[in-house]
């Protein structure tokens, strides 16, 4: 019997599309109120430490998409790159933040639907959610990036009218009534600390470019096209972001709200009135299940690649719809895991997401040093010593700066979850006596059109 595959059918514009759904443009208005209080106001300042931090580690992804352009992203890079191992605990460290983030999505539209409609309760709105990014991401990804990109090019239109009304409001001397001031950027009275708390929590708002990569085996020409797509979302989501926090602050300065986690509707209500909040509303639910699909997509392949390795269960996440050619029965468990949202709130599980997610960045960042400069002895000109030594040292420690700053609480369960990752990598191994199973990626994985034109494939593999 035939093994079931991943296929190659993505484009550069598709791969854009899916990295900005599952950024979510509209995850702004959903994190404002946290991070505007985290940061005590300096919210545009706590976005760009943010953005450049990221912008180091997306470089790194971008390296390592091109050597090794498999579904696994930081799990298999670490893999392949450091010590497989090493990697699988950084797999493990990143597989539960991956398999949250559909909850966080679920639960950013809950608080807002829940304000318009308190009669309902929360728990329905989670269930109900949830079911909706499920069972788009069972029927395939092509299915996911052509309706991503449609919800992103609506919420792209949204911003650029919130960006109209609050500059319209800063004119009619709404706010500080002017549309240029430091304030958003810089407060001598706030302290690095407290930026850097708020820039640790925004680093979940740009978690979608390394997602890139765990669609490597579902993408036309990998090796070129996932690079390229980091950096043009990357960009596109940073001035979105960044815009979006200054005009923001400056039409609201400070850092008080009637509700935090809905402080963004606030602001909206303030810029356009009742009206404009009605389609906000509509805008951040269509924003959030796209983001919710594509982010349940990623989750999945990485899921996916672990249990192809069978370090986790493989008949439960290594398996393949033998329709949709997607990881079926790993998504439904991803579903499961986000009714959790029931009883987590907003705020715990993004701390909790950060923990994972700046490991991994880090690993990534130490990864490209471990392949390129020691490994294969990329470091004979000082363009390669700044590629591969420089470069991702300057990222892995922007991630590691971040980590630090993380609340106690994400430190304390991060640590919990990565312990009983050490302990499962003790089972597996015998106590570290045995090698860790691993995939032998053969080239067996072609683009559709390739399978029909077998004798094309062997020349380009030749």
């Amino acid at each position: 019997m035939e093994r079931q595959k991943l296929i190659r059918t993505l484009t550069l514009s598709q791969v854009v599309f899916l990295g900005i759904a599952w950024n979510n443009p509209m995850v702004f208005f959903n994190t404002y109120g946290i991070a505007t209080v985290t940061s005590q106001g300096v919210i545009m300042g706590a976005y760009i430490i943010a953005f450049l931090a990221i912008l180091f580690t997306a470089f790194s992804y971008g390296k390592m998409a091109k050597a090794f352009p498999i579904s696994g992203s930081a799990y298999t890079f670490t893999q392949k790159s450091i010590n497989p191992q090493i990697g699988f605990l950084v797999g493990w460290t990143i597989m539960l933040d991956y398999m949250l983030t559909p909850m966080v999505t679920c639960l950013m539209s809950s608080v807002f639907l829940h304000a318009v409609f308190p009669e309902i309760p929360h728990s329905v709105w989670i269930i109900l959610l949830t079911a909706t990014i499920v069972v788009p991401s069972i029927l395939g990804v092509k299915f996911t990036a052509s309706t991503g990109k449609i919800f992103v090019i609506a919420q792209v239109v949204f911003v650029g009218i919130f960006w109209f009304l609050t500059i319209k409001s800063l004119l009619d001397g709404v706010g500080t009534g002017t549309l240029f001031s430091l304030q958003p950027l810089f407060n001598s009275e706030i302290e690095l600390p407290v930026i850097l708390a708020g820039a640790s929590i925004l680093c979940f708002s740009f978690l979608g470019f390394d997602s890139l990569t765990t669609l490597s085996e579902e993408t036309i020409n990998p090796e070129k096209t996932i690079p390229r797509a980091i950096i043009i979302m990357l960009v596109t989501i940073g001035v979105l972001y960044i815009g979006s926090a200054y005009l923001a602050q400056l039409v609201h300065p400070g850092f008080s709200f009637t509700n935090t986690d809905s402080a963004a509707m606030e602001v909206v209500y303030l810029v356009g009135g009742n009206a404009f909040k009605s389609i906000f509303v509509t805008a951040v639910i269509l924003g959030n299940f796209s983001s919710g699909v594509a982010a349940t997509t990623s989750a999945s392949r990485v899921l996916y690649a672990m249990g192809r390795d069978s370090v986790l269960p493989k008949r439960v996440f290594g398996h393949i719809h033998s329709r949709f050619k997607t990881p079926s029965t790993g998504i439904i468990v991803i579903g499961i895991i986000s009714l959790l949202g029931i009883v987590l709130t907003l705020d715990q599980v993004i701390k909790f997401i950060n923990f994972g997610a700046l490991i991994a960045f880090t690993a990534v960042n130490v990864s490209v040093i471990f392949h390129f400069f020691v490994r294969n002895r990329l470091r004979s000109s000082f363009n390669e010593y700044m590629r591969y030594l420089l470069m991702p040292l300057l990222g892995a420690g922007f991630t590691l700066w971040l980590w630090s700053h993380l609340e106690l609480d994400a430190m304390i369960l991060g640590g919990i979850w990565l312990a009983c990752g050490l302990v499962y990598l003790a089972y597996m191994t015998k106590f570290f006596r045995q090698p860790l199973p691993e995939f032998s990626f053969d080239k067996e994985i072609v683009p559709e059109e390739e399978i029909i034109h077998e004798e094309v494939y062997m020349e380009k593999v030749r």
